[in-house]
C-alpha cells in the first residue's frame, strides 16, 4: 500500500508551512492566509554516483557575444548587456504599469534577429495579444503566441520549437498539473518557476517571467521565487504620469544599480534619450528648497532635483518625512546641521527626490543640506548650481566616486557651478569646464549660502574651502 500523501497548509504571503491550519501566520503576521496544499511527489533518483560530468573552469566554453539583444537599449543596459542564454528574468510591477507591453516589445526585438520567440499568454487569449500587438505596431511571423496555463505544455511547445527566448505572462497565472492547488498559490508559483528554470538551464534559452506585486509593492509569491531567478527587473512609475523607471533589484550577470527611463505612449514604451533633462524639466528655478544633485546610477550620471520643506516650529515631536531619500541619512544630516548652528529641532522637515527616483548613495548629502538651508531661510539657491558630496558625522564633506563624470553631466546641461568635496575639486580642477566650489565642512556651505545675493547668485568667499576654483581651459 502506498503511503498517504501528507497535507500541508502554506501561507500565501510568505510561503511558511504548517501541518495544521492557522488563522494568523506566525512568520509574516497575515490573517487567513493559510491554504491547504498537497506537495508534489518526490521524483526517484535516476543518476548513480560518478555519472555527473564536472568540468574545470578552463574547460567550460563561453563567448562574450552570447547575450541576446532585446532591441531595447535601456532594457539591455539594465540587464548588463542583454539576455544571457539559459537565464531566468523576473519582471515585476503594479497592474497596468507596462510589464506586458515591455516584454511584447522585447519579443519583437529578439524576433527581428531571424529567431523565433514564444510568448505564452496565461491571462489573455491569443486574439487579445494580437489586438495589443496591433496597437503597438508589432507584426512578424517569428513571434509565436500560445494561450496556455499548463507549465508542461508550454515547456513541451518551447522544446519542440527551440525559440531564441520564451516569455511567460504571468507566473501567477500558470500552474503545474502535478499539484492540485490553484494557480497563484505558493506551491504552484514555486513549482512552475522551477519547471521553467530546468528548461532554461538544460536548453540554454532565456525565459522572461511576468510577476505581479502585492498591495505593499513587493513581488507576489514566495521569496524563494526571487532566489530562483537570475535577475529581477522592476518597473516603477507614479500614478497619473506616463514616465516609467526600469531598474534591476537583482542581477547575477550585471550591475544592480543601472536604470532606464521610459515614456509610455500610444506606440508603447519609448526610452527617454536625455534622462537628466527629462528629470529636471519640471523644476522651478528661483524657489527656496530646491537643489540639484548629480547621482550615479550604474555607469551613468543623472541630475536629480532634491526638494526640502522646513515648516514652522510646533510643540511636541515634529515630523521628519523622507520620500526617495534614506530616512536615516536625513536624521544624520539634521544632527550635523544642528551642530553647525542651524537649529531645526522644533520644526517639521520634509525631503523628497522629485521624479520618482530614489537616491540611495551618500553623495546626495550635500544637496539635501543645501535644500534644507534654502527652505529654512526662505532664500533660493543659485539656479545654475549642482551639489554632491558625502557628509560625515563630524561635519566634514567627504570625497565621492566618479566626480569627473558627474561634473561632465552638469556641464552638458549648462550648469555653471558645482559644489563638491575639496578633494574631488583638486582632482578634477584641470579637466572641469565649470566653476568648481570646493566645500571642506558643512559650516563652509552654511557660510557660503548665507552670503547669497537677493537673486541667488553666490558670492565669492575668502573662507578656506568655500571659494570657487575656475577651470583651466
Amino acid at each position: 500500500m502506498s503511503p498517504k500523501a501528507t497535507t500541508l497548509f502554506a501561507c500565501q504571503s510568505c510561503g511558511a508551512s504548517s501541518q495544521k491550519w492557522l488563522g494568523r501566520c506566525p512568520e509574516c503576521g497575515e490573517w487567513n492566509s493559510y491554504v491547504e496544499e498537497v506537495p508534489a511527489p518526490a521524483a526517484p533518483a535516476s543518476v548513480r554516483p560518478g555519472e555527473a560530468c564536472a568540468r574545470s573552469l578552463p574547460e567550460i566554453e563561453t563567448r562574450a557575444d552570447d547575450r541576446v539583444a532585446t532591441g531595447l537599449p535601456g532594457l539591455d543596459r539594465v540587464l548588463g548587456g542583454g539576455l544571457v542564454p539559459g537565464s531566468i528574468v523576473l519582471v515585476g510591477g503594479e497592474p497596468g504599469i507596462g510589464k506586458s507591453t515591455l516584454l511584447l516589445q522585447a519579443a519583437r526585438g529578439i524576433a527581428a534577429g531571424s529567431r523565433e520567440v514564444l510568448y505564452a499568454a496565461g491571462e489573455e487569449s491569443a486574439s487579445q495579444v494580437r489586438l495589443r500587438a496591433d496597437r503597438l505596431g508589432i507584426t512578424g511571423e517569428r513571434l509565436l503566441v500560445i494561450a496556455e496555463t499548463d507549465v508542461e505544455r508550454i515547456v513541451a511547445e518551447a522544446t519542440g520549437r527551440a525559440p531564441a527566448a520564451v516569455v511567460v505572462d504571468s507566473i501567477q497565472a500558470v500552474r503545474h498539473a502535478a499539484l492540485s492547488s490553484a494557480a497563484g498559490t505558493v506551491s504552484q508559483v514555486r513549482e512552475s518557476a522551477a519547471g521553467f528554470v530546468r528548461y532554461a538551464k538544460e536548453r540554454g534559452v532565456p525565459v522572461l517571467l511576468v510577476g505581479h506585486v502585492t498591495k505593499d509593492g513587493s513581488l507576489a509569491g514566495p521569496k524563494l521565487l526571487e532566489h530562483l531567478v537570475d535577475a529581477v527587473i522592476a518597473i516603477d512609475g507614479e500614478r497619473g504620469s506616463s514616465r516609467r523607471i526600469l531598474r534591476a533589484t537583482k542581477n547575477r550577470f550585471g550591475a544592480v544599480d543601472e536604470v532606464a527611463l521610459y515614456e509610455m505612449g500610444s506606440r508603447g514604451l519609448e526610452e527617454v534619450a536625455n534622462a537628466s533633462a527629462a528629470l529636471l524639466s519640471e523644476r522651478r528655478v528661483g524657489v527656496p528648497g530646491s537643489a540639484v544633485t548629480a547621482a550615479r546610477e550604474g555607469t551613468r550620471s543623472l541630475l536629480l532635483e532634491v526638494q526640502a520643506l522646513v515648516g514652522a516650529a510646533i510643540p511636541g515631536s515634529p515630523r521628519r518625512v523622507a520620500i526617495g531619500v534614506d530616512a536615516g541619512r536625513l536624521a544624520l544630516l539634521l544632527a550635523v546641521l544642528e551642530r553647525a548652528g542651524v537649529s531645526l529641532a522644533s520644526r517639521e522637515v520634509f525631503v523628497s527626490c522629485a521624479g520618482g527616483l530614489e537616491v540611495t548613495e551618500p553623495a546626495a548629502d550635500l544637496a539635501v543640506v543645501a535644500a534644507l538651508l534654502s527652505s529654512a531661510r526662505g532664500k533660493p539657491l543659485p539656479g545654475s548650481s549642482v551639489f554632491f558630496g558625502e557628509i560625515g558625522l563630524l561635519g566634514e564633506v567627504r570625497r565621492v566616486s566618479a566626480a569627473p563624470a558627474r561634473i561632465r553631466e552638469a556641464a552638458a546641461l549648462k550648469f555653471e557651478n558645482v559644489y563638491l568635496p575639496s578633494r574631488n575639486a583638486r582632482e578634477a580642477a584641470s579637466a572641469a569646464s565649470v566653476a568648481l566650489r570646493p566645500v571642506e565642512r558643512v559650516t563652509d556651505l552654511v557660510t557660503e549660502l548665507a552670503l547669497s545675493g537677493p537673486h541667488g547668485s553666490a558670492r565669492t568667499s575668502s573662507r578656506s574651502g568655500a571659494g570657487p576654483i575656475e577651470s583651466e581651459g
